[in-house]
């Protein structure tokens, strides 16, 4: 797709359905979402917004700032809604907040986000991650990776992703401005201590339109680590996209 965008196409026809714009937690890459192609098979066509400085971008060197890395991801995302085709966008934590600034551009026909405190909540949400090495080792619990099983130097690497993402956190401030006009959906799981049920609640004020909450049981990864209940519902916001408007 691009240098900001992957997609991993199951089918020629994929082009026609409605998009999932995916967007990974702090440290991670959203090769990770490529599993869910096959959930999603003939119902949406998965896409991965990739930072650089990790996967196939591993040698590029970070944003300066958070807009900066919120612009390039909308820049290559509008030619895929061009002529209307719908987009759900989907993040995870970290994720969460750049999608919502994304939906800020690119308008969605849903916004959904899991484990992520709402955006007046973020301002130096991740200076415990950059200044304090305890800090840092509680919250490095990457999805579908058991640390520790990871050998030093790779653990390394990906820890010092982490505090790269934790610092680009740091250069945002959130401006609010006119609410979203499309559905937010929050998902939040019963034993993450790093989003409390205010940071959860804070979600239905970015919003002119419906909020919905969805919990799980689990960690702050729970919801990523057990998918199987976010792409049902997914596959249902993609299924009443697609579906043609009622004109009766």
């Amino acid at each position: 797709m691009g240098r900001w965008i992957s997609t991993w196409p199951s089918s020629p026809d994929d082009e026609a359905l409605p998009a999932l714009l995916c967007l990974p937690p702090a440290g991670a890459g959203c090769h990770q979402f490529r599993a869910w192609t096959l959930a999603l098979a003939g119902i949406g066509q998965v896409y991965g917004a990739q930072l650089p400085g990790r996967e196939n971008r591993w040698r590029e060197p970070m944003p300066e700032t958070f807009g900066e890395a919120v612009e390039a991801i909308a820049d290559e995302l509008r030619p895929v809604v061009a002529g209307g085709r719908p987009l759900i966008v989907f993040g995870h934590s970290f994720g969460g907040l750049l999608g919502y600034e994304v939906a800020r551009r690119v308008r969605p026909a849903a916004l959904v986000v899991s484990a992520c405190r709402a955006p007046r909540h973020w301002d130096g949400a991740g200076r415990g991650i950059v200044d304090d090495d305890e800090e840092l080792d509680k919250l490095f619990d990457t999805p579908g990776l058991d640390p520790a099983f990871l050998d030093e130097d790779t653990r390394a690497l990906m820890v010092a992703m982490l505090r790269k993402d934790a610092v680009l956190s740091l250069s945002y401030t959130h401006r609010p401005g006119t609410p979203l006009s499309v559905p937010v959906h929050a998902w939040r799981a019963a034993d993450d201590e790093t989003v409390t049920e205010e940071d959860l609640a804070g979600w239905g004020s970015v919003t002119a339109a419906a909020f919905r909450v969805h919990r799980v049981h689990g960690g702050h990864h729970a919801v990523l680590r057990h998918p199987e209940a976010l792409l049902e519902h997914l596959a249902g916001l993609l299924r009443h996209t697609a579906a043609p408007a009622d004109t009766t």
